[in-house]
């Protein structure tokens, strides 16, 4: 740990700092993949079909966009920001791997490139304006989540763009041990990588730091401008790897392909414990959130409820973990 980041572990109380936090984290982490397993119970006993393996990987498959997203805005939300672009940002992806490959199995590899590039420069935008003109990350973050989707219905006009070439799809719908399709092992290998950012390098650690308290952190002399513009960068190139995983799993990309697709990802990051609030949470709870929100999407599909009631099981998972946590923080205060 370097000096600034050793006087800013210091200067901040001691609940604030990252390591013994991690320790009181564990029991809440558990407690989300406690209740993981005990949905998946619950669902099995309602349907056989969660007791099939090959269905469990499909459901991992339809999460593999919303969790991939979700690794980068959890970054975002430990700092105290966030980030109403990602669904965009999925969406111009997904727009921009189909556009480039044009049905050209030649075309994929600079496709896929720049793909993740689109999404790494609008998390780079996104960013350097919060982190140099300190305007409001939502109030940001939703311009440029309206401007992206005006570009992209400009691109595309309104409808599905760009040609999938043969072979992208396939591979990544391949089942590894004819359960686990391959678009699945690359939402565990990206959560297994931002993992790995966020609890062994400094930047990680940072992240926890300026999270619970900027002001001390930037007195410090933490580098807090560049840590804001390399976390949103962060959120824009998972964002833009959603869109890959977007597109590998339908097969089509349009401007709206992922509209709405925020509300998944921060009801995903809030439920795994990661709050508003900054400087706590992480990928871990994130990835068990996710697989909660889709389980429990599908439980409603098999008992026949519609579409429309996934919307009331988002919108109370925001407000039941939210309210949950911010209790469990006050209990633990007291």
């Amino acid at each position: 740990m370097s000096r600034p980041d050793e006087m800013a572990a210091a200067a901040l109380p001691q609940a604030a700092v990252p390591q013994p936090r991690r320790a009181r984290r564990i029991p809440e982490m558990l407690a989300i993949w406690l209740v993981l397993v005990a949905l998946l119970v619950l669902a099995g006993v309602l349907s056989d079909a969660f007791l099939r393996p090959v269905y469990l990987g499909n459901i991992v498959r339809q999460a593999a966009p919303i969790g991939i997203a979700a690794v980068g805005v959890t970054l975002v939300m430990i700092l105290g920001g966030v980030d109403l672009s990602i669904g965009a940002t999925i969406s111009l992806g997904a727009v921009v791997c189909a556009a480039v490959m044009a049905g050209e199995p030649a075309n994929i590899a600079p496709a896929v490139v720049l793909a993740c590039l689109a999404g790494a420069a609008v998390g780079t935008l996104n960013g350097a304006l919060i982190a140099f003109t300190g305007v409001s990350p939502f109030i940001l973050t939703l311009g440029t989540a309206i401007t992206l989707y005006g570009v992209t219905q400009l691109i595309t006009g309104g409808t599905a763009h760009g040609i999938v070439a043969p072979g992208f799809r396939e591979a990544f719908n391949i089942r590894i041990g004819g359960v686990l399709p391959v678009l699945g092992l690359a939402f565990v290998g990206v959560a297994g990588l931002g993992l790995a950012v966020q609890r062994l390098t400094t930047f990680g650690r940072r992240l926890y730091l300026i999270g619970s308290n900027p002001a001390t952190a930037r007195l410090a002399g933490l580098p807090v401008r560049r840590t804001v513009l390399i976390a949103y960068a962060l959120s824009g190139l998972f964002g833009g790897l959603g869109g890959l995983a977007l597109l590998a799993r339908s097969g089509v990309s349009g401007s709206l392909a992922a509209s709405g697709y925020e509300f998944d990802v921060l009801a995903a990051v809030v439920l795994g414990g990661t709050t508003f609030e900054g400087g706590r949470g992480g990928i871990g709870g994130t990835v068990a959130g996710v697989l909660i929100l889709f389980v429990a999407f599908n439980l409603v599909n098999v008992v026949g409820l519609p579409y429309h009631a996934q919307l009331v099981v988002k919108g109370a998972v925001i407000i039941a973990a939210s309210a949950l946590y911010r209790r469990m923080r006050e209990a633990r205060q007291a």
